[in-house]
């Protein structure tokens, strides 16, 4: 998700600045051209999982504009919870690919074990956590429920990646002596 903590990172920049650019990220082209790619990528994931990483990334920057786009015209133009969410994605994005995803060699397989019966068992697939964020989205008097889903979309996005990593690193059992599959 480093498109997505470099995206939020400007916002904080831009915000913090006060930048004339900040009128530009409340057009109509950044929040339906932001919707389009986010719903591009909803549908891409469904189709293709190959690419899950770049969907997710991209997903969570485009909504990322939407909601500044969305929300920015309808609050007072010092409203710290713009900066405040966008530095809270920052960290929990960091925290997510540096201390789950990039730490994946150090676990056990007991604890793998239990995560891949977990996501087996997990009913929610990261496409309706997507839409659920485009929806609070409207749900403008329910301001803290987008950093709540987009907090829970990284979680299933770390879930999903580890295990997709780990599924791809395990070794085939059916090796002869000399080490070539048969």
């Amino acid at each position: 998700m480093f498109t997505f903590i470099a995206f939020s990172l400007a916002l904080c920049f831009l915000l913090e600045a006060n930048s004339p650019w900040l009128e530009w990220l409340v057009s109509p082209w950044v929040l339906y051209g932001g919707l389009a790619v986010a719903l591009a990528c909803v549908v891409a994931l469904v189709i293709d999982k190959g690419f899950a990483r770049v969907w997710h990334d991209l997903y969570a920057s485009s909504v990322l504009l939407v909601w500044y786009a969305y929300w920015q015209p309808l609050f007072k133009d010092d409203t710290p919870v713009f900066f405040a969410y966008a530095l809270y994605f920052v960290f929990m994005a960091a925290f997510v690919e540096l201390f789950f995803i990039g730490r994946r060699d150090n676990i056990d397989k007991e604890v793998l074990r239990q995560l891949q019966t977990l996501a087996q068992n997990l009913k929610i697939k990261s496409w309706m956590i997507m839409l659920l964020i485009l929806y609070s989205l409207d749900l403008l008097e329910h301001y803290l429920l987008f950093p709540v889903v987009m907090t829970l979309l990284m979680l299933r996005y770390a879930l999903s990646t580890y295990l997709e990593v780990e599924a791809v690193k395990k070794p085939s059992s059916r090796q002869g002596r000399d080490g070539v599959k048969h």
